[in-house]
């Protein structure tokens, strides 16, 4: 079990370096809009290049944070039930989700999307609008975020497993001093 939970520590790596750069695609798209939209209102001008830019760069934040955020335990659930539970309750609810909601979704989503990143990419497609971008770099997008979200919900699986057995605390209660937490901490 020990090396499952290394294999974990290294998903929940990988998905930590992904959501951390992805911070940095939400300030990329707000100076992108802001930037857009003085040049529309102030110049009378527009692209729409930078409208897909945009499009593009919400696509990748919203795709690739998937992970992320299941990894924060920061994803939807259905807390005024799941918050009367015992943690062994809600890991076996866990368990059972990711085998049987999560995971199969996920790997038919990428698998179902990569023939259309390949036909994109071969075909050259670009947008139908004037002055579009190619399409296949976004189309990209939802094969690699699913493939984040699964290998986290791999991660998660071996961590619910792991407490269970007894071999790790609940993994759903994050520590006390979390990155963001001693940022903030610093900022006050």
């Amino acid at each position: 079990m020990s090396g499952l939970l290394r294999v974990s520590r290294l998903i929940d790596r990988l998905n930590e370096i992904a959501g951390q750069l992805v911070y940095w695609l939400v300030l990329l798209a707000v100076l992108i809009s802001a930037g857009n939209a003085i040049v529309r209102y102030g110049f009378s001008t527009s692209s729409n290049a930078w409208l897909e830019v945009q499009w593009y760069l919400f696509s990748a934040i919203f795709l690739l944070c998937a992970g992320y955020t299941l990894q924060r335990n920061q994803h939807v659930r259905i807390d005024v039930l799941s918050g009367r539970l015992s943690p062994r309750a809600r890991a076996w609810i866990d368990i059972v989700g990711t085998l049987f909601a999560l995971l199969p979704m996920a790997v038919i989503i990428g698998w179902l999307a990569w023939p259309e990143v390949v036909e994109s990419y071969v075909r050259h497609e670009i947008s139908g609008d004037a002055g579009g971008l190619i399409r296949w770099p976004v189309k990209a997008l939802i094969p690699l975020g699913f493939l984040l979200l699964a290998l986290q919900g791999v991660s998660e699986l071996i961590k619910r497993i792991a407490f269970l057995r007894g071999l790790i605390p609940d993994p759903t209660t994050r520590p006390r001093h979390a990155p963001e937490d001693v940022e903030a901490k610093e900022l006050e």
